[in-house]
């Protein structure tokens, strides 16, 4: 059976400032654009054959993504960088948006085998994705998701009703630990903010397009066996106090940019 795609346009009207992404994306079009600095737009490469996840990470899409930096202390005191080091890429098909990150973590930990009970203490990584890039609230909603994926490939978000829920269909992922340093490929499925948790099977998710923006962080929870987590690194500059709020307020979000791949030269 045929899967059925939802436009980003079906979902939620463009926004006026998609112009200027778009030109950027255009420039993309002939040779990706080489790595922007620290806060600007991540421009993300087109893959024409979707990462295997594997771990691995020797896919010919990832050469041509830039890596950015997980540096950013959201929870916790300062860490080593025996302790704690990340960096991640993406790359996106019209289904999927694939994010690799190589994480340095002295010791991984799991210490809560029911995937909906306290899941943000163990070990994870955890992304978020604003398919329309609205941003605002979304801590009991899907304006925006906030997919923690564990190292036992469970994928958990809040719900409508203020309580965890199983998303293990959005994003696929896998690992592999080399020493202290751990590969995570996944790969994350979009969709509206019209998202029916009581029909799951009813939700199809949304087409990704080059340069409609989408609202993206990425963040890592480190806990080396205490009671709670002890650090949370992220990717993105949050001002003030509170900087744990990314499961909240999609505003703290970056963007990513599609860029869609070159086009193959006429013979």
């Amino acid at each position: 059976m045929t899967k059925q795609y939802l436009s980003f346009g079906a979902a939620r009207g463009k926004r006026m400032w998609n112009v200027l992404v778009v030109g950027l994306a255009i420039l993309g079009t002939g040779a990706f654009v080489g790595a922007a600095p620290a806060g600007q737009p991540y421009q993300a490469p087109q893959a024409t054959t979707a990462p295997v996840l594997d771990g691995r990470a020797t896919d010919a899409c990832w050469a041509r993504a830039e890596w950015r930096p997980l540096d950013q202390r959201w929870v916790g005191p300062p860490a080593t960088a025996a302790d704690f080091q990340g960096r991640y890429k993406v790359v996106w098909t019209p289904a999927r948006l694939y994010v690799l990150a190589e994480i340095t973590d002295d010791r991984l930990i799991d210490i809560h085998p029911d995937p909906l009970d306290k899941w943000w203490d163990d070990d994870c990584l955890e992304i978020f994705v604003d398919p329309d890039r609205s941003r605002g609230d979304h801590q009991y909603n899907y304006n925006a998701w906030a997919y923690h994926v564990a190292l036992d490939g469970h994928v958990v978000d809040m719900g409508r009703d203020q309580k965890g829920h199983l998303f293990d269909a959005h994003v696929q992922s896998k690992h592999r630990q080399q020493g202290k340093v751990t590969t995570w490929e996944t790969s994350v499925a979009l969709y509206a903010d019209t998202y029916d948790d009581q029909n799951p099977a009813a939700n199809r998710p949304l087409t990704i397009r080059a340069g409609q923006p989408i609202g993206f962080a990425l963040a890592y929870c480190d806990n080396d066996h205490s009671p709670e987590r002890e650090n949370f690194f992220g990717s993105e500059v949050v001002t003030g106090e509170d900087k744990n709020r990314g499961w909240i307020d999609a505003g703290i979000f970056g963007t990513l940019v599609p860029v869609a791949a070159p086009k193959a030269p006429r013979r």
